[in-house]
């Protein structure tokens, strides 16, 4: 409706993210003056009823804050409770770890590349739309999605919020017969994965660039997905690290007027995270195979220095993690023996343990501490789309300043393109606690009090 010069638009909650909230743009004399962000869904209160819980338990408590990503929060639970108890499990845990990781990694990031943002490249409403004109397409992101399924079934005892995950590694750890045949699933997952980058290489992508510093988890001799160390590259292209027990001596979090969830700062910086940040950090360190397909898919080679930042193009480089994803899991299954035990023993020590990995939309911390009976008596979940928030509201800003001076759209164009950014970071809204109402607020001729964001 229209009041004393100002436009205001509702618009239903965003399509194919997870979760809800709201967005609101403040617009005078055709100046982007705020926008914000609005998280309204009320607070999930994890941290608080993980208190005086026994430290076996965050493992499988976590793991329910994501139906998406529930092994992350499992992984970043069991570093940092195994880090404040003194305790390093077996090599080939840490190997089946990665495995279960890699599972979730295909799962999530085909997910989203087939049925939650390409519908935005191909001018498709939404997954639905998208199977009636590219039906083989959609099937094969399917397919794909259904060997990181396997995966996580058999290490982790079902695909969703597995059950198998334990303090000190797996309650049984499956045997090389049972391998064998994701061995032959990950064949045809590693054509498929392929011709993902090829079919995503050939969308056409809107310029823009991310101004934000990354932050990514960086390890010596592999692509972080299952633990490293915090490393920093800044836009002046200079990196900086620091040990994961101090992440939030970097990583801030501060309340927000407009949002129930935290909103994260990186030494005072907008950061972001995520497959962007992990490929300008650790690129390099990706397998030869998925050097190609970045190569392919016009990504340049990381290992000369190249850098994406463009978050329209963020798909390509989820394909080429989705490459890399399952030929790792061809090298663990390959190079598997089981370990003499299903788990090492963890003991209950009073301290406190820090822990972090990388869910497939960007690095999650978690601390706890613990008395010595083995409960905990604090808690810190730190997810990636929080530690997002304030690089998602930079972008759009940019975005939809530039269209508003180069076309002005009308508020369904702008609306559209609003969900469209969000969407390139795939933002799990019900991790950070928990979108799209639009709100476009559009003054003239007098001042305009902006927002914070």
């Amino acid at each position: 409706m229209t009041h004393r010069g100002s436009r205001v638009l509702h618009v239903g909650s965003l399509s194919r993210v997870e979760g809800e909230g709201a967005l609101r743009l403040e617009v005078h004399d055709g100046t982007v003056t705020g926008a914000q962000l609005e998280i309204y869904e009320p607070p999930r209160f994890f941290e608080a009823f993980l208190r005086g819980r026994a430290y076996t338990e965050p493992p499988d408590i976590t793991a329910r804050v994501c139906g998406i990503c529930p092994v992350a929060y499992q992984m970043s639970a069991c570093a940092a409770i195994e880090d404040a108890c003194g305790v390093s499990v077996d090599p080939a845990i840490r190997d089946l770890r990665r495995l279960l990781y890699c599972g979730e990694w295909i799962e999530s990031q085909v997910l989203h590349i087939y049925l939650l943002h390409a519908p935005d490249f191909l001018g498709r409403t939404g997954a639905v739309e998208l199977a009636r004109t590219h039906r083989a397409e959609v099937e094969r992101g399917l397919r794909l999605k259904k060997a990181g399924n396997a995966l996580m079934e058999l290490l982790g005892g079902r695909a969703v919020h597995p059950v198998n995950v334990r303090l000190g590694g797996f309650h049984r750890v499956p045997t090389r017969e049972e391998l064998r045949p994701l061995r032959e699933q990950l064949k045809q997952a590693l054509d498929d994965a392929w011709e993902t980058v090829r079919w995503v290489a050939g969308f056409e992508f809107p310029d823009a660039r991310v101004e934000a510093d990354l932050l990514a988890l960086a390890a010596p001799h592999t692509y972080a997905i299952e633990g490293g160390t915090p490393t920093v590259l800044r836009g002046d292209g200079t990196r900086a690290s620091f040990p994961v027990r101090d992440f939030t001596e970097h990583v801030t979090e501060t309340h927000v007027p407009h949002s129930t969830a935290l909103h994260a700062r990186l030494d005072g910086r907008t950061h972001l995270t995520g497959s962007l940040a992990r490929f300008a950090v650790s690129g390099a360190r990706l397998t030869p195979v998925a050097l190609q397909a970045a190569g392919e898919a016009g990504l340049g080679d990381p290992r000369e220095g190249a850098v994406c930042r463009n978050p329209f193009r963020s798909i390509l480089v989820r394909a080429v993690e989705s490459v890399y994803a399952v030929t790792e899991a061809q090298r663990i299954i390959d190079a598997y023996e089981p370990p003499p035990r299903p788990y090492t023993d963890v003991p209950p020590v009073a301290g406190v343990g820090h822990g972090a990995t990388e869910a497939p939309r960007g690095l999650l911390y978690h601390r706890y501490e613990l008395d010595s009976d083995g409960l905990v008596t604090s808690a810190l979940l730190v997810p990636p789309t929080a530690q997002n928030q304030g690089a998602i509201e930079d972008d759009l800003r940019r975005l939809t300043q530039r269209a508003i001076r180069e076309r002005d759209p009308d508020e369904a164009e702008l609306t559209a393109l609003c969900e469209r950014a969000i969407r390139n970071h795939d933002p799990c809204i019900s991790c950070s606690t928990h979108f799209l109402d639009l709100t476009v607020v559009r003054t003239s001729g007098q001042a305009s009090g902006g927002c914070d964001a």
